[in-house]
Protein backbone atom coordinates (compact mmCIF):
# COMPACT_ATOMS: atom_id res chain seq x y z
CA UNK A 1 0.00 0.00 0.00
CA UNK A 2 1.19 3.64 -1.05
CA UNK A 3 0.24 6.16 1.56
CA UNK A 4 -0.61 9.95 0.19
CA UNK A 5 0.75 12.93 3.15
CA UNK A 6 -2.69 14.98 3.73
CA UNK A 7 -1.34 17.96 5.76
CA UNK A 8 -3.80 20.09 3.82
CA UNK A 9 -1.64 20.93 1.22
CA UNK A 10 -1.89 19.24 -2.10
CA UNK A 11 -3.79 17.76 -4.67
CA UNK A 12 -5.04 14.45 -3.18
CA UNK A 13 -8.28 13.50 -5.57
CA UNK A 14 -5.73 14.09 -8.88
CA UNK A 15 -3.47 12.53 -7.33
CA UNK A 16 -5.00 9.40 -5.91
CA UNK A 17 -6.89 9.09 -9.26
CA UNK A 18 -3.81 8.81 -10.94
CA UNK A 19 -2.55 5.56 -9.05
CA UNK A 20 -5.68 4.43 -9.75
CA UNK A 21 -5.42 4.44 -13.03
CA UNK A 22 -1.92 2.25 -13.21
CA UNK A 23 -3.09 0.20 -10.35
CA UNK A 24 -1.45 1.07 -7.30
CA UNK A 25 -3.38 1.00 -4.06
CA UNK A 26 -3.41 3.97 -2.13
CA UNK A 27 -4.78 5.79 0.90
CA UNK A 28 -4.80 9.72 1.60
CA UNK A 29 -4.14 9.76 5.68
CA UNK A 30 -2.77 12.10 8.28
CA UNK A 31 -2.16 9.11 10.12
CA UNK A 32 1.37 8.44 11.28
CA UNK A 33 0.78 4.70 12.00
CA UNK A 34 -0.80 4.00 7.92
CA UNK A 35 2.25 5.86 6.95
CA UNK A 36 4.53 3.51 9.15
CA UNK A 37 2.89 0.43 7.46
CA UNK A 38 2.80 1.76 3.91
CA UNK A 39 5.00 0.37 1.68
CA UNK A 40 6.19 3.63 0.14
CA UNK A 41 5.24 7.50 0.72
CA UNK A 42 3.99 10.38 -1.49
CA UNK A 43 4.68 14.03 0.08
CA UNK A 44 2.45 16.44 -2.41
CA UNK A 45 2.23 19.97 -1.74
CA UNK A 46 0.91 23.38 -3.69
CA UNK A 47 1.09 26.93 -2.22
CA UNK A 48 3.40 28.55 0.32
CA UNK A 49 6.75 26.88 1.61
CA UNK A 50 6.41 28.81 4.90
CA UNK A 51 2.49 27.20 5.14
CA UNK A 52 3.21 23.92 4.53
CA UNK A 53 6.32 23.74 6.79
CA UNK A 54 4.21 24.99 9.85
CA UNK A 55 1.55 22.57 8.94
CA UNK A 56 3.99 19.86 8.67
CA UNK A 57 5.22 20.73 12.17
CA UNK A 58 2.34 21.65 13.73
CA UNK A 59 0.67 18.05 13.05
CA UNK A 60 3.83 15.93 13.69
CA UNK A 61 3.64 14.90 10.31
CA UNK A 62 7.06 16.41 9.14
CA UNK A 63 9.10 14.30 11.83
CA UNK A 64 7.14 10.89 10.87
CA UNK A 65 7.94 11.51 7.23
CA UNK A 66 11.74 12.16 8.13
CA UNK A 67 12.13 9.46 10.41
CA UNK A 68 10.38 7.09 7.13
CA UNK A 69 12.67 8.31 4.88
CA UNK A 70 16.05 7.76 6.99
CA UNK A 71 14.48 4.43 8.32
CA UNK A 72 15.13 3.31 4.81
CA UNK A 73 11.10 3.65 3.06
CA UNK A 74 10.32 5.12 -0.55
CA UNK A 75 9.18 9.02 -0.50
CA UNK A 76 8.79 11.16 -3.32
CA UNK A 77 7.73 14.85 -2.94
CA UNK A 78 6.01 16.29 -5.33
CA UNK A 79 6.14 19.98 -6.66
CA UNK A 80 6.16 21.89 -2.93
CA UNK A 81 6.65 18.27 -1.53
CA UNK A 82 9.94 18.38 -3.69
CA UNK A 83 10.92 21.57 -2.10
CA UNK A 84 9.83 20.44 1.58
CA UNK A 85 12.57 17.76 1.05
CA UNK A 86 15.78 20.43 0.96
CA UNK A 87 17.64 22.12 3.95
CA UNK A 88 15.81 25.87 3.96
CA UNK A 89 13.67 27.53 1.62
CA UNK A 90 14.14 31.78 0.86
CA UNK A 91 10.40 32.31 -0.27
CA UNK A 92 9.55 35.21 1.23
CA UNK A 93 11.75 34.43 4.02
CA UNK A 94 14.13 31.74 5.28
CA UNK A 95 12.07 28.81 6.30
CA UNK A 96 13.18 25.31 7.26
CA UNK A 97 12.55 22.66 5.07
CA UNK A 98 13.19 18.83 5.66
CA UNK A 99 16.71 18.55 5.40
CA UNK A 100 16.22 14.77 4.23
CA UNK A 101 18.61 16.41 0.37
CA UNK A 102 21.06 18.79 0.81
CA UNK A 103 20.09 21.98 -1.30
CA UNK A 104 17.92 25.11 -1.09
CA UNK A 105 14.91 26.84 -3.02
CA UNK A 106 15.13 29.82 -4.44
CA UNK A 107 13.11 32.19 -6.44
CA UNK A 108 13.39 31.31 -10.73
CA UNK A 109 13.50 35.17 -11.50
CA UNK A 110 16.83 36.11 -10.50
CA UNK A 111 18.07 33.47 -13.19
CA UNK A 112 16.17 33.36 -16.28
CA UNK A 113 15.27 36.30 -18.52
CA UNK A 114 12.92 38.82 -17.17
CA UNK A 115 10.69 38.17 -20.47
CA UNK A 116 9.74 34.94 -19.22
CA UNK A 117 6.86 34.68 -17.46
CA UNK A 118 6.80 33.93 -12.97
CA UNK A 119 5.05 31.40 -12.03
CA UNK A 120 6.45 29.10 -14.83
CA UNK A 121 3.47 27.25 -15.96
CA UNK A 122 3.35 24.68 -18.74
CA UNK A 123 4.62 21.52 -20.58
CA UNK A 124 8.39 21.54 -20.48
CA UNK A 125 10.79 18.36 -21.54
CA UNK A 126 12.94 17.11 -19.34
CA UNK A 127 16.76 16.62 -19.60
CA UNK A 128 17.72 13.21 -18.49
CA UNK A 129 20.66 13.48 -16.24
CA UNK A 130 20.82 9.66 -15.62
CA UNK A 131 18.87 7.96 -18.20
CA UNK A 132 19.33 5.06 -16.72
CA UNK A 133 17.87 5.06 -13.76
CA UNK A 134 14.96 2.93 -12.88
CA UNK A 135 12.86 6.15 -11.95
CA UNK A 136 12.67 6.72 -15.61
CA UNK A 137 12.78 3.28 -16.33
CA UNK A 138 9.23 3.76 -18.23
CA UNK A 139 10.30 7.14 -20.17
CA UNK A 140 12.76 8.69 -22.57
CA UNK A 141 15.09 12.03 -22.83
CA UNK A 142 12.67 14.43 -24.28
CA UNK A 143 9.49 13.40 -22.99
CA UNK A 144 7.55 17.03 -21.43
CA UNK A 145 6.09 16.92 -18.13
CA UNK A 146 3.17 19.93 -16.44
CA UNK A 147 4.91 22.54 -14.27
CA UNK A 148 3.61 25.12 -11.84
CA UNK A 149 6.49 26.88 -9.65
CA UNK A 150 8.03 29.77 -9.04
CA UNK A 151 10.88 28.39 -7.17
CA UNK A 152 13.34 25.51 -7.85
CA UNK A 153 15.64 23.90 -6.02
CA UNK A 154 19.48 24.97 -6.54
CA UNK A 155 22.55 23.82 -4.40
CA UNK A 156 21.81 20.50 -5.13
CA UNK A 157 23.79 19.32 -8.22
CA UNK A 158 25.11 15.97 -6.80
CA UNK A 159 21.41 15.01 -6.70
CA UNK A 160 19.74 16.04 -9.79
CA UNK A 161 18.59 13.28 -12.02
CA UNK A 162 16.74 15.55 -14.56
CA UNK A 163 16.46 19.15 -15.18
CA UNK A 164 14.17 21.23 -17.46
CA UNK A 165 15.13 24.71 -19.56
CA UNK A 166 13.13 27.69 -18.75
CA UNK A 167 15.41 30.16 -20.08
CA UNK A 168 18.24 28.47 -17.53
CA UNK A 169 18.42 24.86 -16.89
CA UNK A 170 16.21 24.24 -13.70
CA UNK A 171 16.18 21.51 -11.18
CA UNK A 172 13.46 19.15 -12.06
CA UNK A 173 14.38 15.55 -11.08
CA UNK A 174 16.20 14.63 -7.66
CA UNK A 175 17.01 11.42 -5.40
CA UNK A 176 19.20 10.65 -2.88
CA UNK A 177 19.09 7.04 -2.02
CA UNK A 178 15.68 5.80 -1.09
CA UNK A 179 14.55 9.75 -1.36
CA UNK A 180 12.70 11.20 -4.70
CA UNK A 181 11.35 14.58 -5.73
CA UNK A 182 10.03 15.83 -8.48
CA UNK A 183 9.25 19.72 -9.18
CA UNK A 184 6.72 18.72 -11.82
CA UNK A 185 3.05 17.64 -11.31
CA UNK A 186 3.17 13.70 -12.26
CA UNK A 187 -0.58 13.03 -12.16
CA UNK A 188 -1.04 16.53 -14.48
CA UNK A 189 1.58 15.38 -16.64
CA UNK A 190 -0.48 12.51 -19.00
CA UNK A 191 0.91 8.84 -19.72
CA UNK A 192 5.05 10.42 -18.94
CA UNK A 193 3.55 11.07 -15.31
CA UNK A 194 1.46 7.85 -14.83
CA UNK A 195 5.10 6.06 -16.23
CA UNK A 196 6.82 7.70 -13.35
CA UNK A 197 5.02 7.30 -10.73
CA UNK A 198 4.70 3.40 -11.83
CA UNK A 199 8.48 3.46 -12.01
CA UNK A 200 8.44 4.56 -8.38
CA UNK A 201 5.86 2.04 -7.06
CA UNK A 202 8.55 -0.47 -8.61
CA UNK A 203 11.62 0.88 -6.65
CA UNK A 204 13.26 -1.41 -4.30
Amino acid sequence: MLAIVDYGVGNLFSLHSSLKMIDVPSVVTSDISVLSDADRIILPGVGAFRDAAEKLRDTGLGDAVSDLARSGKPILGICLGMQMLFDKSFEYGVYDGLGLIPGNVVDMRPRIPSSLKVPHIGWNSLSLKEPGHPLFKYIKDGDFVYFVHSFYASDCNPNILATTEYGADLTAVVAKDNIYGCQFHPEKSGSVGLAILRAFCELR
